[in-house]
């Protein structure tokens, strides 16, 4: 399979892909590697794990929607804009008149590690309700992309079932990034079952190798840990082993694909980035699935994609081309 180089400029009429969950703003400081309170300052920077992937897909040329919901305040119409300027379609958008858009501080650790301190109590993408779902836009896609946060609390854990339901009923792929982020949950036992709750709706699913430890209480390099994970019906399996690259498990063959080494700087976003460059591939052929061979080729250049979003500061900024990607890969085999 051809990794081609960008779009040929035509206006599709419905995103290919429809990416369902949160957005916000993510506060990161201006020094690596101090906490908090130490921190001299803060770099302002759209986060938000599913609309990362929203604007990975663009980046690449490919067709995305956010559905979600924003403050109708200075920060949510930003992240709106921000998602527009990105080439993202916002049909499925909406804003609510009382609640804040979300706010999260991230701790930059010296290794590129986050930790998170979210504001969000609640904030308005927790308020986004059934009524509200854009459903046609879900309806016509050929991926539906979500993750956990959704879940917490409701009405939008209602409106995230729903819209899993819509998908499903309309033969579109299903594909599930828990992204655990355990401060949000009241506890890692909700935040395990939580996720847990819509595991066997999926077609594809991504996890880390932490988040393999975190669900499964064991060794994320145990094959049969790994492997309690996967149900009858789930087409892929992938767990991203950070710089080391990623396992992929299907119904036939599972295997491993290398990663590559760059100089990170800061990790937030990587998933994303990995996940984005995939699903464009999966929009573009479903038959990645059944090949070995195309899904090698796929999950390498998702490793490409990975490592380059971590090599400047904040997510969406740091998303890389497809030309970058390809780059990368061409100088890690004539090394």
């Amino acid at each position: 399979m051809t990794i081609s180089n960008g779009s040929n400029g035509e206006k599709k009429e419905s995103p290919e892909i429809v990416s369902f969950g949160e957005m916000l703003i993510d506060f990161v400081p201006n020094v690596s590697g101090v906490s908090l309170a130490e921190a001299p300052g803060f770099v302002k920077a759209p986060g938000g794990a599913p609309a990362n992937v929203a604007c990975a897909i663009t980046k690449h040329g490919g067709s995305s929607a956010f559905i979600g919901k924003f403050g109708d305040d200075e920060f949510g119409h930003m992240l709106v804009n921000i998602l527009k300027a990105n080439g993202v379609n916002s049909d499925g958008v909406c804003f609510d008149q009382d609640a804040r858009t979300a706010l999260a501080f991230v701790t930059l650790k010296l290794n590129g590690e986050r930790e998170f301190m979210f504001y969000r109590n609640p904030s308005a993408d927790m308020l986004l309700k059934e009524s509200e779902l854009n459903l046609d836009l879900i309806k016509q896609s050929k991926v539906f992309h979500y993750g956990s946060i959704s879940l917490i609390t409701e009405p939008c854990r209602s409106a995230h079932l729903a819209a899993m339901k819509a998908a499903k009923e309309a033969g579109v792929l299903l594909s599930y990034d828990p992204n655990v982020r355990l401060p949000l949950w009241s506890s890692p036992k909700d935040c395990r079952e939580g996720i847990k709750s819509i595991w066997k709706e999926a077609d594809f699913i991504k996890v880390s190798d932490d988040e393999v430890a975190f669900l499964t209480e064991g060794d994320a390099e145990d094959e049969d840990n790994v492997l309690s994970l996967w149900f009858d019906g789930l087409k892929l399996l992938v767990v991203t082993d950070g710089e080391r690259g990623c396992r992929y498990f299907t119904k036939n063959f599972k295997g491993k694909v290398s990663g590559f080494a760059v100089d990170t700087i800061d990790t937030t976003g990587a998933g994303d980035s990995f996940v984005g460059a995939f699903l464009y591939s999966v929009a573009k052929d479903s038959s990645i699935y059944e090949d070995e061979k195309k899904l090698r080729e796929v999950l390498t250049f998702a490793n490409a994609c990975g490592a380059l979003a971590t090599i400047q500061k904040g997510a969406i900024p740091a998303l890389p081309t497809t030309s970058a990607a390809l780059e990368l890969m061409a100088k890690s085999k004539s090394n």
